[in-house]
């Protein structure tokens, strides 16, 4: 494994893990070109977080080509070469996978044992679908046909399959001329733990974003997404992501590589409800949550986040995650001017801006790593947004107790702006339950209807103003509030802005 440091502790938490998993580790400090490039430091550093000897460290600039020579030397000299077997059983991982419209899926693999050649019938032993090889190849770095892939190559497939669903990331490739008994063990199953509703624009779009999205989970394993529906924004998708960047990658994709354009609803985590009965449910939304008599208690997920941190932010960056909810654990120097601090947070806390405010507060200095520490309870309520008395699902979401009320103002003043006027005062409330926290109002339009009358006696006038106000009362019992789709789409991108 090359541990490349670039002059960061990211690397150097990757090379910690990299040494429990015995691999052989060659350190490399990278951009050393730069003008704050630190080499004798992250030297001493690898001694001091990895443990390795850092005499050995390749000191290496991939954009002036220094040290280039030596990592290959050292590569070839230290790393372990592949066990071959060419004889034995095929097996091939699928690593990745692309989609081509006139050849089908492409998929990358890594042969593990035995040999793969052209013209030969494989399966692919999750799916227990089998295809005939119509071409092999490797990357040089453009695709290159050859008659054969072996032990320990790593090249890519193609056998015309058409469907996304028969080439699974993870998957093992056998032969069934010399058939494995056992797939490879692939890659861990992840679980989804951010979800937003992806919709499109335009709705008559809806058939290529369920294409595109199911072309992008070909080479993304960890994307999730099943049809969703929203009274809003139409027919969609509810997507699963890693966390919040995973998810704008995606998003940033489906627009420049399928040209979708698609409106993504405000984030949110998992949530663990306990009832009554005594039965737990998983609550990937606002609507999911049982009426409040019926809730016992409420889980959210929490994850220990651990900082590495220039010695004089350390204080904004305590202050910074004290204000979301976050719990101290513990801090230690690496060195002088680095700080390691360790924090227990709410996941909803940390996805939707937390990494931007850091990187704020520590003028771009700081780096996180974070990893999941389970579910624990936590003061949690759901807040129904509700415009004309009628709750819109589209604006709930859940918050904790002590931030509702705030929360729910900010909500009802963005709406108070988008949504625009009737012809009758129209209610915005934000409840807890039965119990309203928040109450504005918008402003009915008014028809003058005094415009015909010029002189003549007042009670004329009032009689027309009595009339009016009648109308607007009978109006406002039974008349429908009428919210474009534009309201929606506005509050979204003003909820964007605010977090930006």
């Amino acid at each position: 494994m090359l541990l490349d440091l670039a002059n960061s502790l990211d690397g150097l938490e990757a090379g910690a893990l990299a040494v429990d998993q015995g691999l052989e580790i060659i350190p490399v400090i990278n951009k050393i070109d730069l003008p704050s490039a630190q080499p004798e430091q992250a030297a001493k550093e690898i001694e001091e977080v990895v443990g390795l000897d850092s005499s050995e460290a390749i000191l290496a600039s991939a954009k002036e080509g220094i040290g280039v020579k030596e990592i290959l030397e050292a590569v070839i000299k230290k790393i372990p070469p592949p066990f071959k077997d060419r004889l034995g059983p095929l097996q091939a991982l699928v690593f990745d996978s692309t989609y081509n419209n006139f050849r089908g899926v492409i998929c990358y693999i890594k042969v593990a044992n035995g040999t793969i050649r052209t013209g030969d019938m494989v399966t692919f032993m999750a799916t227990r679908r089998s295809f005939q090889v119509e071409e092999i190849g490797i990357f040089g770095p453009e695709m290159r046909p050859v008659d054969e892939l072996g032990p320990g190559e790593v090249g890519y497939l193609i056998c015309n399959i058409k469907s996304v669903e028969e080439a699974r990331v993870g998957d093992t490739v056998t032969s069934q001329r010399n058939p494995a008994s056992t797939p490879l063990p692939g890659y861990r199953k992840v679980k989804p733990v951010v979800f937003c509703g992806f919709f499109p624009i335009e709705r008559d779009e809806y058939p290529q974003l369920r294409d595109s999205l199911e072309k992008l989970q070909m080479n993304d394993a960890a994307l999730f997404f099943e049809p969703e529906t929203s009274t809003a924004l139409g027919f969609g998708f509810r997507c699963g992501f890693l966390g919040l960047l995973h998810m704008e990658i995606a998003k940033e994709r489906l627009n420049r590589e399928f040209g979708v354009d698609l409106v993504a609803t405000v984030p949110n985590v998992v949530y663990q409800v306990k009832i009554t009965s005594g039965e737990i449910i998983e609550a990937h939304r606002p609507s999911d949550f049982p009426e409040a008599p019926l809730i016992e208690e409420v889980l959210e997920p929490f994850i220990k986040v651990t900082g590495f941190v220039p010695a004089e932010y350390v204080g904004k960056v305590m202050q910074l995650c004290q204000d979301r909810r976050g719990v101290f654990l513990g801090m230690d120097y690496i060195t002088p001017q680095r700080t390691r601090l360790v924090y227990e947070l709410p996941l909803a806390e940390f996805i939707i801006d937390f990494h931007d405010r850091l990187k704020s507060v520590t003028r771009g200095f700081a780096s996180i790593d974070y990893e999941h520490s389970g579910f624990k309870v936590s003061n949690l309520v759901k807040v129904d947004i509700l415009i004309g008395g009628e709750p819109v699902d589209a604006f709930c979401f859940v918050s904790h107790a002590d931030q509702a009320y705030h929360r729910g103002q900010d909500v009802v003043r963005k709406l108070k702006e988008i949504i625009p006027r009737q012809l009758f005062e129209v209610s915005l409330q934000a409840a807890i339950g039965k119990r309203v926290i928040v109450r504005q109002n918008v402003k009915p339009l008014r028809k003058d209807v005094l415009a015909k009358c010029y002189g003549g006696d007042i009670t004329r006038k009032r009689k027309l103003l009595e009339k009016q106000k009648e109308g607007k009362k009978r109006m406002k019992q039974i008349g429908r509030i009428s919210l474009p789709q534009e309201a929606f789409l506005a509050f979204l991108k003003s909820s964007d802005e605010e977090e930006e």
